[in-house]
């Protein structure tokens, strides 16, 4: 049963960060307009499950009025409201009080604040902090995103490394990561890598909707492109027997994704997400319609 609604506002991002698994930077394309957002809004009013709209990047405050009209939107439908953000603005209560109280205003209930050291170090006191503190000032709840660098943990921390060390602090291995956080981090067999445990593939809670129209169960991973084909059909019409990348990862996980598809896999990988994203990147061309956008796999 779908509840939630993500939407990807936009790809661009203020920061870089080695652990985003969408490339995003300040460089990166793809934005939202309001027509766009009312479009995916009805939609989302058509399923008839959905409860929850967030939105986020990217990093969605670079576009504060499209950000704030659109929770307004979101908010007069009756959905609940959540954004996703670094809070890189909240230089000083003050100046997060500029920034939040327009939303609250508008109707957002919840924010998700990037709060660890690929974004801000090691400073107790930061735009995440300050931010967090205003918004409970202004009755938005709050939760801190901590993602850290990369950290080996022995067998017995984790039963699902079967024996062998695996790897904590958070980062999926898929995106930048793969490029930035993978080096002389231990790997496992691909052979022991049979399932998704990060995704429902088979009843998703939520999907993610970018500003290309792409519908991605996981990021890179598409059902359907709602400018062609309405969001809630491509909802209802979802089979994950019948995609060619969901079916298999359902079936087996990326094991039996690269069994599938031909693809010839590594002695091992670091986790599920690094065998899973090379083995999707190896054969992207072959599946333009469901393994897209380019950028989220750093190929655009």
């Amino acid at each position: 049963m779908l509840t939630g609604i993500h939407f990807i506002l936009t790809y661009a991002c203020n920061f870089e960060c080695d652990h985003c698994f969408l490339y995003s930077s300040p460089k990166s394309q793809g934005t939202f307009t309001i027509s766009q957002v009312t479009k995916v809004l009805d939609e989302a009013g058509k399923i008839g499950t959905v409860k929850w709209i967030f939105y986020e990047g990217g990093e969605p405050f670079l576009f504060f009025p499209l950000l704030n009209e659109s929770i307004r939107r979101a908010s007069a439908r009756g959905f609940k409201v959540g954004v996703v953000t670094n809070a890189y603005g909240a230089n000083s209560e003050e100046d997060a009080e500029l920034w939040l109280r327009p939303l609250a205003e508008s109707g957002v209930s919840f924010l998700n604040i990037s709060n660890d050291t690929f974004h801000y170090g090691e400073e107790p006191e930061n735009p995440a902090t300050i931010a967090s503190s205003v918004a409970r000032r202004l009755d938005i709840e709050t939760s801190p995103i901590c993602i850290e660098p990369p950290k080996v943990l022995q067998p017995s921390s984790n039963a699902g490394g079967k024996g062998h060390p695996v790897v904590g602090g958070g980062a999926k291995f898929r995106g930048r990561a793969v490029e930035k956080l993978s080096e002389n981090l231990p790997l496992r067999p691909w052979n022991d890598l049979c399932e998704c445990p990060y995704e429902d593939l088979e009843s998703p809670s939520r999907v993610h909707v970018d500003p290309y129209g792409n519908v991605q169960i996981c990021q890179g991973i598409s059902i359907g492109n709602m400018w062609m084909t309405p969001l809630s059909e491509l909802v209802s019409n979802y089979h994950p027997d019948s995609h060619p990348i969901c079916g298999p990862l359902v079936r087996g996980g990326p094991a039996e994704l690269a069994k599938a598809l031909g693809v010839m896999p590594d002695k091992g990988y670091i986790d599920e997400c690094h065998f899973c994203y090379l083995a999707r990147r190896a054969i992207i061309d072959q599946f333009p319609d469901y393994l897209t956008p380019k950028q989220v796999y750093g190929l655009n």
